[in-house]
C-alpha cells in the first residue's frame, strides 16, 4: 500500500466534488540525478516518490533472466506481459521493487540490466502497460515521479515539471562512483559508452521518446553538489505549488 500525506485539492466537476492529488514530473537523463533528489524531494514533502525507472528495469531483469535479447524483444515481451507482475511496496521508509513476486530491489541495479531497461523501453507495448500503471498511481496519492517522458507522456499535466541535466561525462562519473561503492566491478570508459547508449536510444525511440516538455523547467545539476541541487529543485517546486 503507498501512504502519502494528503495535500490534495478539492474541485468541483458539475455537481460533484472531486478529490485530486499533486504530481511533480522530474524527467531527464541517465545519471543525471533524477532519482536521488526526487526521493529527497518527496521526502521533504511527504510525497510518494514513483521510480518508473524501476519498473522497466524489472522488465528487462525479466527478460534477461529468460534468455530474451533485449535488443530485439518486441514480440517475445509483448507475449510475455501477461506472465509480468510489478509492485511497488515501500518497507522501512524504503521503496523495494517485486516482480512476480520477488524483491529484485537490487538485482535492477546491475549494468547489464541498465542497458536492458533503455532497450525494452522502446518497446510500445511495454511502455503502454507501464505507463498505465504508473497513472493509477499518481491518483492515488501526491507523487514526485521521475523518468523519461513523465512531463510530456505519463503526466502531462503534472503540477510541477522539471527536467534535469548535465554533461555526459559528469553523469558517467556519478554512476561509475555510484556502482564502485556498491562493489561492483566496472569500467569508467565502458560505463560512459553504456551512458551515452542509453542518451541515443532514450531520445531516438519513436513512442514517447527522452525530451523536455515545453513547460519544464530545465535545471543543469553539473558542478553542484547534490544538496545544492536538491535544495535548488526543492525551491523550484515549491514556487510553483
Amino acid at each position: 500500500m503507498i501512504l502519502a500525506k494528503l495535500a490534495y485539492i478539492w474541485t468541483w466537476k458539475g455537481t460533484k466534488l472531486i478529490m485530486t492529488f499533486r504530481s511533480i514530473a522530474i524527467d531527464g537523463p541517465a545519471g543525471a540525478g533524477k532519482s536521488t533528489i526526487s526521493k529527497a524531494v518527496a521526502k521533504q514533502l511527504e510525497y510518494v516518490y514513483i521510480d518508473t525507472g524501476a519498473m522497466y528495469r524489472a522488465v528487462a531483469l525479466y527478460a534477461i533472466e529468460r534468455g530474451i535479447d533485449t535488443h530485439n524483444a518486441d514480440r517475445k515481451l509483448a507475449e510475455s506481459l501477461g506472465n509480468i507482475e510489478i509492485d511497488i511496496r515501500y518497507i522501512g521508509g524504503t521503496q523495494h521493487i517485486f516482480l512476480n513476486g520477488a524483491d529484485v530491489s537490487e538485482e535492477i541495479r546491475r549494468p547489464d540490466v541498465s542497458i536492458g531497461a533503455s532497450d525494452v523501453a522502446v518497446v510500445s507495448e511495454v511502455r503502454i502497460k507501464l505507463v498505465e500503471l504508473q497513472r493509477i498511481l499518481a491518483q492515488k496519492a501526491n507523487v514526485v515521479m521521475d523518468g523519461r517522458d513523465i512531463g510530456t507522456y505519463v503526466l502531462p499535466n503534472a503540477d510541477v515539471k522539471i527536467f534535469l541535466t548535465a554533461s555526459a561525462d559528469e553523469r558517467a562519473k556519478r554512476r561509475y562512483a555510484e556502482l564502485k561503492e556498491k562493489g561492483v566491478d566496472c569500467d569508467f570508459e565502458q560505463v560512459k559508452a553504456d551512458m551515452i547508449y542509453r542518451d541515443n536510444n532514450d531520445s531516438s525511440r519513436e513512442f514517447a521518446p527522452l525530451k523536455q516538455a515545453d513547460d519544464a523547467v530545465l535545471i543543469d545539476t553539473g558542478g553542484k553538489t547534490l544538496q545544492e541541487s536538491i535544495d535548488m529543485i526543492s525551491d523550484c517546486v515549491r514556487e510553483r505549488l
